[in-house]
């Protein structure tokens, strides 16, 4: 729609232009200049409410790529030019329905945990993540929620602010470029962040997921430890 109406708004100036630097041998008589004048206007009035609610919209949620880079772990580099990681293997689906799980993630037991359905190369980096967690620190993870429906999202917003304060596509969810997790201890799922062993896991796992070009949600203004993005050129805002 708007395409249309800037190339309308264009053709409208156009003839404008060309008619008063370029008179006709014949000059258009009134009724005809009232015309002419009429569809320019008309023209510039339709496109006008559009340019503005352009112009003056809110920005969507989705941040734009971010092209900074953070020093490059060794470890973490030979990781991601090594072999190919396979997911862990997924917990039972009542691990994700406990009354403690709900408390503190509401609507989890509905959420997509397939890593087919994530970006390639960010379901790469997050199971490096998870590699060096295990392997550096001793900490087991799970995905709790990846790709994640628009429908699912404005679910999600409904709910309120302490579920999620972003509404269909203004989340990397929804392009499969972000990912929730939290840490096993002895079989269990444990996200609280009151937790300390959980809270010292959270703040590893962020370091590593910014080691490997992702960003993690434990540096925002409302902080959201468990959740880690990967912003591209090709996501838009």
């Amino acid at each position: 729609m708007l395409p249309f109406i800037v190339a309308s708004i264009f053709v409208a100036a156009s003839v404008t232009g060309w008619l008063l630097l370029f008179p006709p041998k014949r000059r258009p008589s009134p009724r005809q200049r009232r015309l002419l004048l009429i569809g320019a206007g008309t023209a510039l009035l339709a496109g006008a409410p559009a340019l503005l609610v352009r112009l003056l919209r809110p920005r969507q949620m989705v941040p734009a790529f971010d092209d900074s880079s953070r020093p490059e772990d060794p470890q973490i580099a030979a990781l991601l030019q090594g072999e190919q990681l396979v997911p862990p293997p997924p917990l039972p689906p009542l691990a994700f329905a406990t009354a403690e799980v709900e408390l503190l993630r509401p609507m989890l037991s509905q959420a997509d945990r397939d890593w087919q359905r994530l970006d390639q190369d960010f379901a790469r980096r997050l199971l490096v993540v998870f590699n060096v967690m295990r392997a550096r620190h001793g900490y087991e993870m799970a995905l709790l929620e990846g790709y994640r429906s628009p429908e699912r999202q404005d679910r999600l917003a409904a709910a309120g602010n302490h579920v999620s304060n972003a509404r269909a596509f203004q989340s990397f969810h929804q392009y499969g470029l972000a990912a929730d997790c939290a840490f096993i201890r002895e079989g269990k799922l444990v996200i609280s962040e009151r937790d300390p062993w959980a809270m010292r896991g959270y703040q590893l796992y962020g370091e590593a997921a910014e080691a490997v070009g992702m960003v993690w949600g434990g540096r925002w203004t409302m902080m959201d430890f468990g959740h880690t993005e990967l912003r591209t050129r090709d996501t838009r805002a």
